[in-house]
């Protein structure tokens, strides 16, 4: 699934993208508020500026990802690897 066609299903209302992979995709500014995306492999995504409030993460591959200012309120992320990840505050997760 290319980055437009998730975009799509998620402003269509899909909420549940357990196990998608959007390894090094590019999406920031994009709205994810309350997706399930457990397991998602989000390996050196850009996530800058991403709205993930309420976003499930867990399990989810996140090394290398750039979450830098992203919104992660409420976000759960349970057993993610955020190994190399660029957190919001800027700082590198190990």
């Amino acid at each position: 699934m290319n980055t437009t066609e998730f975009q799509m299903l998620y402003a269509a209302g899909e909420r549940d993208f357990q196990n998608i992979d959007l390894c090094s995709t590019n999406l920031c500014y994009v709205n994810l508020r309350g997706a399930n995306l457990t397991r998602a492999n989000l390996r050196h995504a850009n996530l800058r500026w991403a709205d993930l409030q309420q976003t499930t993460l867990c399990w989810a591959d996140l090394r290398g990802a750039d979450l830098s200012w992203a919104n992660l309120q409420g976000a759960d992320l349970s057993a993610a690897n955020l190994k190399g990840a660029k957190m919001p505050d800027g700082a590198i997760h190990d």
